[in-house]
């Protein structure tokens, strides 16, 4: 995951990138269910697990060391993309919040969240709804976004290319997954959890029309 490969169109006049590489999962790579707990309302649709719970966990604590790293005491403001990266988004200010007992960098924070909607079943459609944030109220600080996957890329860069609009400070993306796609458009988050074969994948609040939430 090269720096020369991170899109431009995030950036501004933030410190200076602390951001470990993602883990890469294998096209190959599964867990059978009978391993993990499966809701039983969902055993019959889900054929595989591609990261245990707890993996997500370990690999959520170190993005938000590398966020509380990259901005030392510098004030953020968290922005939370509806409605499949909640979890992602709590997790992570979970573990931000926990890094302030173990460490003497604690970074201040505010929080907001938006709804973006471009799925349609499971393929992406390229027209974008954006609702709910006031994006007056990010002008002149600096902005990290969290997002649960980037799949095309279409969502996040017409999110930033709108945000820019109000003059922040600086604009970042946290997302938890990265789906290796020939329909990537480039985009590159700042901080990505895992990279991820092009296969549809849901839980941990990634949905398919809105099941699997849960």
């Amino acid at each position: 995951y090269p720096m020369e490969d991170r899109c431009t169109c995030t950036g501004g006049e933030g410190p200076p990138l602390v951001s470990s590489p993602p883990l890469e999962i294998p096209e190959s790579q599964t867990y059978m269910c009978c391993q993990f707990v499966i809701p039983k309302h969902y055993e019959r649709d889900v054929k595989s697990v591609t990261i245990p719970h707890g993996f997500i966990l370990d690999r959520v604590e170190r993005m938000a060391a590398d966020i509380t790293r990259t901005y030392q005491k510098t004030p953020i403001h968290l922005l939370c993309v509806l409605k499949g990266g909640h979890q992602f988004f709590s997790d992570l200010v979970h573990f931000l919040k926990r890094y302030y007992r173990y460490s003497d960098i604690s970074v201040p924070f505010g929080v907001d969240f938006v709804r973006c909607q471009s799925y349609i079943g499971d393929e992406s459609s390229g027209a974008v709804q954006i609702k709910g944030a006031d994006f007056e109220d990010l002008r002149g600080k600096h902005v990290v976004v969290t997002e649960d996957i980037v799949d095309t890329g279409t969502t996040m860069t017409k999110l930033i290319a709108e945000m820019w609009k109000y003059e922040p400070l600086s604009i970042r993306v946290a997302v938890l997954l990265h789906k290796r796609t020939p329909r990537s458009s480039g985009f590159c988050a700042d901080w990505v959890g895992f990279s991820i074969p092009d296969e549809f994948v849901v839980g941990y609040t990634l949905d398919y029309n809105e099941m699997f939430r849960d």
